[in-house]
């Protein structure tokens, strides 16, 4: 399969080189933030491909991101996810396998996995603790070999998603789309817009040439590419939900008013179960398969 990339090159020591890779299912994109002083890189929100009419997992973005780090000669040292995804398969738990590299997310994936023990009526599911090597709080920091890296929880999509903030690049995953597109939706199990609002109004405090790079692009009905890479200054300029000094509430109007009309991603509900899993399918049962389990008429 043809896979679309493109890189935005380091501006200096304290600033990654990153990789962005499209997903055009689910119009995901996964990242490879790499600090080019020491060769060690990270892979932010990485993609396992599912096909939702047949439940058959694969791996084609998993082998194109590790190929890459080969070709590169990048050591991986973190598989990173913002959020237990709700519209595709993350592949955390297969890139582990392959590469012994530790898989973090954010802590309150502890209350993302409460909810959705309910929802799928699993009261003994779900161990985030058990699947994931770090839960990171909010405030947290750490390396990427010479850049340092910081997490800040962002809740409004999850109320437990976490964005990265590596050298001058923030991976803001469901926050921010493109100036062009707005914000992202809230109105999941757990989310909220006012919540959305904090998060976005965070992000835009840091200095304006940050650069920030989106966790979905659906295009637009002027622009069909997809596209994410902004910079701190354009959201703040031209961003289509929060241009012209938008006000808390009217935000929160129009982002509810906007929700209203959307329906659940297509994967959602394969995708939680897997997610909260750290990637993991099920369980196998007698037969050495694993089942998904999908609620009716719950939403």
């Amino acid at each position: 399969m043809s896979i679309l990339s493109r890189e935005s090159p380091s501006r200096g020591p304290a600033s990654p080189r990153v990789v962005g890779v499209y997903e055009p299912v689910t119009g995901s994109i996964q990242y490879i933030c790499i600090c080019e002083a020491t060769k060690q890189a990270a892979l932010i929100d990485v993609v396992l491909n599912f096909d939702a009419a047949a439940a058959r997992t694969s791996t084609e973005h998993g082998l194109w991101m590790l190929d890459f780090l080969d070709r590169e000669g990048l050591e991986l040292t973190w598989i990173l996810d913002t959020h237990p995804h709700a519209d595709h398969l993350m592949a955390a738990a297969w890139l582990k396998e392959q590469t012994g590299a530790p898989m973090g997310i954010g802590e309150k994936v502890h209350d993302i996995a409460a909810l959705w023990r309910d929802l799928y009526n699993l009261p003994d599911a779900f161990d985030p603790g058990a699947d994931f090597d770090r839960l990171w709080a909010d405030g947290d920091t750490f390396s990427l070999g010479e850049l340092d890296a910081r997490v800040i929880l962002s809740p409004g999509h999850t109320l437990g998603s976490v964005t990265y903030v590596i050298g001058d690049a923030i991976f803001a995953h469901d926050t921010f789309m493109q100036p062009d597109a707005g914000t992202a939706r809230c109105d999941f199990p757990g989310g909220s817009a006012r919540d959305l609002y904090g998060s976005l109004m965070t992000i835009l405090s840091h200095p304006d040439d940050t650069r920030i790079f989106i966790g979905h692009d659906y295009g637009t009905d002027d622009r069909d590419d997809p596209e994410w890479e902004s910079t701190v200054g354009e959201q703040r300029a031209s961003n289509k939900h929060l241009g012209d000094g938008t006000s808390e509430e009217e935000y929160i109007r129009t982002r509810e008013a906007r929700d209203a009309t959307l329906g659940l991603p297509t994967q959602m509900l394969h995708a939680l179960q897997v997610n909260l899993r750290g990637g993991r399918l099920p369980d196998a049962e007698a037969d050495g398969r694993a089942y998904l389990k999908i609620p009716v008429n719950r939403f």
